[in-house]
This record gives structure tokens, sequence and C-alpha cells, in this order.
């Protein structure tokens, strides 16, 4: 369940291209283009092993790291409650995917909890 967050957004980084490159560029981070390729790879990539349980320790940990630096970089700004609510939601993503880091992928992973 945690997969369809990532997989919803990186779907929805790659249907509309040019506002998530503004959005990234808004934010002062260089490289729009290759950020907005990384991060949708990142999140369809690691969203698609995740619920496929493949790699799941290392998959989650590497989600949980993306999900904390996201939201330092574009949910800084907490005196806004919407942008506090996204960090908190990142926050809480992450400690979803530790506990998969922690105690591996469930009944239904392909990798026998392995890292």
């Amino acid at each position: 369940m945690m997969a369809i967050i990532f997989l919803y957004s990186g779907a929805g980084k790659l249907m509309a291209p040019a506002d998530t490159m503004a959005y990234i560029a808004a934010a002062g981070l260089p490289f729009a283009g290759l950020a907005l390729a990384l991060a949708a790879a990142t999140e369809l990539g690691g969203g698609l092993l995740l619920a496929l349980g493949v790699r799941s320790r290392l998959i989650a940990a590497a989600l949980a790291l993306f999900s904390l630096v996201t939201g330092a970089a574009f949910h800084h700004a907490i005196g806004d409650q919407a942008q506090l609510l996204q960090l908190l939601k990142n926050v809480a993503m992450s400690g979803g995917l530790l506990q998969v880091v922690a105690y591996g992928g469930g009944a239904f992973r392909r990798d026998a909890g392995s890292m």
C-alpha cells in the first residue's frame, strides 16, 4: 500500500513534465530536467519494486531517504499549513518505510527479506 503514493506521484510527473520542471526550478534546484527524470524513475521504479516485494529492505531504505530529502527540499515552508502537512506526510512515509527496512517486506515478498 505504501507503494501507491510513489507510483501515483511518478506517473503524475510524467503526465505533466513541464509543470514538474517548473516546480523543481521554483524550489531553486538546478537541472530540472535531470531532477524530473531521476524523481520519476525513483518513484515509479521504487514503487513498483516495493509493491512486488523485490529487494524490499534496500528499496524501502532508498525511498525513505528520497522522501526525507524531497520533503526538506520542497516542503520546508512550515508556516504554510499545506506545506507542513506535505512535510509531515513525507516524514510519516519514511517511518513506515523504515519498518520495512527493519522487518522486511512481509509474507508476500519475493526476496526473503534480504537487503
